[in-house]
């Protein structure tokens, strides 16, 4: 019994220390891609790599899914800035912007994309809160495309996806990541009107996005 006690104690202190760890290099990510700082994916692929684990200990299965996608996105973020910092030398802190039909049509597809996400998980799978994860699951994966492209409105997008996830967070009790979320809120609104002023005042940059 004893031992039982001792292993069931160090599984949740290395859970706890691993979500620790990936929230630290997370919220560094986060800083550096408001910096415009190419570093923000390498903090990025460590971190997803380590939520993976702490998700899926945690039968939320949407977001193990989604960590895997960041990893995979970070290496296309690396790329497409260092791409970016090559077309437009001497302006590595360029960001664009879309028309707002093109985000329209975005959320549309988006939204029934992560209600057909929604109804596997909940039907196929023991994953909890079904449908709002796979929402804020297919909503992140859009949002984080959007980053690598460097689009100013990313940031609005993080703004509902954070709140949403510290609700689900909270009730999992997943601290660390709860707290994580309330600041990347306060970040993801910081970061839209930061980005916003700086594609309002840079010269024009002539990419396709």
């Amino acid at each position: 019994m004893n031992e039982l006690i001792t292993q069931a104690i160090a599984q949740w202190q290395l859970m706890h220390s691993l979500e620790l760890v990936a929230t630290l290099l997370a919220l560094a990510y986060v800083i550096l891609a408001l910096k415009h700082s190419l570093w923000c994916w390498p903090a990025a692929l460590l971190s997803t790599l380590l939520f993976t684990h702490v998700m899926w200990q945690s039968a939320l299965l949407s977001d193990a899914l989604l960590q895997l996608y960041y990893a995979g996105m970070a290496l296309y973020g690396w790329w497409r800035w260092q791409q970016l910092r090559q077309a437009t030398p001497g302006a590595k802190g360029s960001v664009f912007e879309w028309r707002w039909q093109w985000h329209l049509v975005l959320i549309v597809i988006t939204a029934l994309a992560g209600w057909v996400l929604g109804m596997f998980m909940a039907s196929y799978t023991q994953a909890d809160f079904a449908y709002l994860d796979a929402q804020t699951t297919a909503f992140s994966v859009m949002a984080t495309f959007l980053v690598a492209r460097k689009l100013v409105s990313n940031w609005l997008y993080w703004v509902v996806i954070d709140a949403v996830s510290i609700y689900v967070y909270a009730q999992k009790h997943l601290y660390f990541l709860t707290g994580l979320f309330m600041l990347y809120t306060v970040i993801a609104i910081a970061g839209y009107f930061i980005w916003r002023s700086h594609y309002q005042q840079q010269p024009a940059v002539k990419l396709s996005v």
